[in-house]
């Protein structure tokens, strides 16, 4: 037990031993309202200046601050009771005193105590929890700005929602007086008028819960359409990085799950909670009419309840961001396999598969099996202090009933009433709950919405006419991912000519594809910058520029769908003419003409039902048809036959294009008008195959490792 609670039990105790000698002096004095209520309100401060000056003197710091506190509570809380008493009772009526029953005087202790440390540990705690909180709070409330477009939709919902439970409400009242009418206790003649009056509230909860739930559901329906293109727009928009982070079985998830799970958890709970809220305070009206004692017992279910619900919540919450990291990492794991799986297959890496898998499923269960061992302790200590509040609350009507202040059918009607308000407390706890154990995905999902690539912005130039010359000024790279320190390309400087092709050599891992990746903004130079007709890339437009300057790679990327789609891809108003047209010029019309449907033929997912040569002229159709001034070629032609290979290069040097060539096949790079040798990210050697051959440096010398002599 800590020094908090210790003090905390010294004070109750003084303040019961100082109420318990002013019960037994009242009985002496046979006058249990000596003083009234003046004299009440003149012992509390008393009590209080008393404790005060205990606790100052035995404490001190942040312990002497909060017992100073609970001891106002512990010493106040009679006298305002009391008062209330006093301002609800008829004016005639004259006040009779305080309650003689001792059990009273402990109930004020412990309400005391937990109203205290409600106070302590929700509204009033460390700067870390008010700073979460307040962290929780702008969350939430910037979830409610994307309903701003439904603003009409949720008024007429929450409109629907109070009056089907203001139906609701009073249905148990109409029972009642078509029962007492049924029992003879009134004139017949009020049946009909009760009987419609049921009817009619009883409809009408039917038809505005319906309508609640119709138009709540729409909302929420367009609330998700809007998020999931909102989430997916910018994702798109993120560098390429972004996208090395995280990989796209992540992304997926939070694109569909968690932006799922946010609506429904704001929207549903939402309506759930005030729902619940409006039940509550009308049953909470009815009670306290009936009996404010058992009222109070009723009342202190949902504190107890609620410091445990935050217990569990703190526990829940972490388990539950590591459930959806599981089953992100678990999609990611099948995605891959299932993807991959020619390599999975001809390296018969089966079982490794399954391995991997069944160890992640490992995993998620056991996650899982914490949260269920949680979920069952808390539900059973919720359940235990349940049933000893219901225990207190049977031995107060007890004697409520013993003394006359509560007749059995007010404690039937009060039984009645108790078990809807508890469940409405229940719900508002549950919503709660569950509102906050989602706040971390929510977090998520803004943090998506709100990132801001990390890369130039694009300018707004898009000029008619492209000359093509390209200068790379000392630019080095170095890659965000990479664990070496040792820079991708340093300080390269060369330049590209229209006209002309410009061929990259050099061993593995020179910087060939870092070049290629600048050329295309995939990434961004540290240092130094690329210059594209004098003007740097990030001035021109992001979609121009794209055009402009195409890429064709050795190992295409092409998508679900026909022939044509993909060679279409990001382009509008292109006819079926001029896709033919490029066809014919690198020679693929024939084969493309062949097929079952011919350019309206399914390729499958990703090109699966074409070889790997028809992959490479469909990306080279793909890039000729933008009509771009520079265009590179990265091991482009590497599965076509020769005639095709000249073809792609006769029409890629066609009105006056820039070309860049990666390749490692010599009869295509030795015939390039310039050539660049890239080792260790820097500039070794430049020339025509010829000059590099005379100079008898790098290029001659790993000339037998670079290329294959093969046709």
């Amino acid at each position: 037990m800590n020094e908090a609670m210790r003090m905390g039990l010294c004070v109750i105790l003084l303040d019961v031993l100082l109420c318990l000698a002013l019960w037994a002096g009242l009985l002496m004095l046979k006058c249990s309202s000596c003083g009234g209520l003046a004299g009440l309100w003149l012992f509390g401060l008393m009590k209080w200046a008393f404790l005060h000056v205990f606790t100052s003197a035995v404490t001190d710091g942040k312990l002497r601050t909060v017992l100073c506190r609970f001891s106002a509570l512990l010493c106040l809380l009679s006298p305002v009771l009391e008062t209330g008493r006093v301002l609800k009772a008829p004016p005639s009526e004259p006040y009779s005193g305080p309650s003689p029953d001792l059990s009273m005087l402990f109930l004020g202790a412990v309400s005391s105590s937990l109203a205290c440390g409600i106070w302590e540990n929700w509204l009033s705690g460390d700067k870390k929890m008010k700073d979460d909180k307040l962290d929780t709070k702008q969350i939430l409330l910037r979830v409610l700005t994307y309903f701003k477009q439904d603003t009409l939709y949720l008024i007429a919902a929450f409109s629907f929602l109070i009056l089907g439970v203001l139906c609701d409400t009073y249905i148990p009242l109409h029972q009642g007086k078509v029962i007492d009418i049924l029992s003879g206790q009134e004139l017949q003649t009020g049946f009909g008028s009760a009987v419609g009056q049921l009817v009619l509230i009883s409809v009408g909860s039917a038809v505005f819960s319906g309508m609640r739930g119709g138009i709540f559901m729409h909302s929420l329906s367009r609330l998700n359409k809007r998020l999931k293109l909102l989430l997916f727009h910018n994702v798109l928009q993120q560098e390429v990085h972004f996208f090395e982070e995280n990989n796209p079985g992540k992304l997926s998830s939070r694109l569909h799950s968690d932006v799922d799970r946010m609506g429904r958890t704001v929207a549903l709970n939402a309506n759930a909670m005030v729902r619940s809220t409006v039940k509550t305070f009308l049953m909470l009206r009815v009670m306290l009419g009936l009996s404010w004692e058992l009222t109070l017992l009723t009342c202190m279910e949902m504190p107890l309840l609620a410091i445990m619900q935050n217990k569990y919540i703190s526990l829940s919450k972490e388990l539950k961001e590591q459930t959806q990291e599981c089953h992100a990492q678990n999609k990611d794991l099948a995605s891959q396999a299932v993807s991959g799986i020619r390599t999975v297959r001809s390296f018969s890496a089966e079982k490794d598969e399954l391995r991997r898998y069944s160890v992640a499923l490992d995993e998620l269960c056991a996650i899982k099996t914490r949260s269920g061992v949680y979920s069952a302790v808390y539900l059973l200590i919720r359940r235990m202090v349940s049933l000893g509040i219901k225990m207190l609350m049977l031995i107060q009507a007890r004697s409520l009933v013993a003394s006359g202040q509560l007749s059995i059918g007010s404690l039937v009607s009060f039984f009645l009433y108790q078990k809807p308000m508890s469940i409405n407390l229940k719900e508002i706890m549950y919503c709660y709950g569950e509102t906050m154990s989602t706040v971390g995905v929510i977090s998520k999902v803004l943090s998506y919405l709100d990132r801001t690539p990390k890369c130039e912005k694009e300018g707004d130039l898009a000029p008619e006419r492209l000359e093509g010359k390209i200068v790379f000024q000392n630019v080095t790279l170095s890659y965000p991912s990479s664990s070496s320190d040792k820079p991708a390309l340093k300080s390269v400087s060369l330049e590209l000519q229209p006209g002309r092709v410009t061929a990259l050599v050099g061993p593995s891992g020179g910087g060939k594809t870092s070049c290629v990746s600048l050329l295309k903004r995939l990434y961004e130079p540290q240092e130094g910058q690329i210059l594209l007709d004098g003007a740097p890339l990030h001035h021109y437009r992001q979609k121009y520029l794209h055009q402009k300057v195409a890429l064709v790679s050795q190992n295409p990327v092409l998508f679900s769908g026909s022939l044509r789609s993909n060679i279409e891809y990001g382009l509008k108003d292109c006819t079926v003419e001029k896709v033919k047209e490029v066809a014919k010029k690198i020679n693929a019309h024939e084969f493309i003409s062949e097929m079952e449907n011919g350019y309206d033929t399914d390729i499958g997912e990703c090109g699966g039902k074409l070889s790997e040569g028809q992959k490479q002229s469909i990306a080279v159709i793909r890039a000729l048809i933008r009509d771009p001034q520079v265009i590179v070629l990265d091991e482009a032609t590497s599965k076509l036959d020769v005639n095709a290979e000249q073809a792609v290069l006769r029409e890629a040097l066609a009105r006056g294009r820039t070309v860049l060539l990666v390749a490692h096949q010599l009869r295509i790079v030795e015939k390039a008008d310039c050539i660049v040798f890239l080792e260790d990210g820097s500039v070794r050697e430049e020339g025509t195959h010829e000059e590099l051959m005379e100079k008898k440096g790098r290029y001659y010398r790993l000339k037998e490792q670079l290329f294959s002599e093969n046709s």
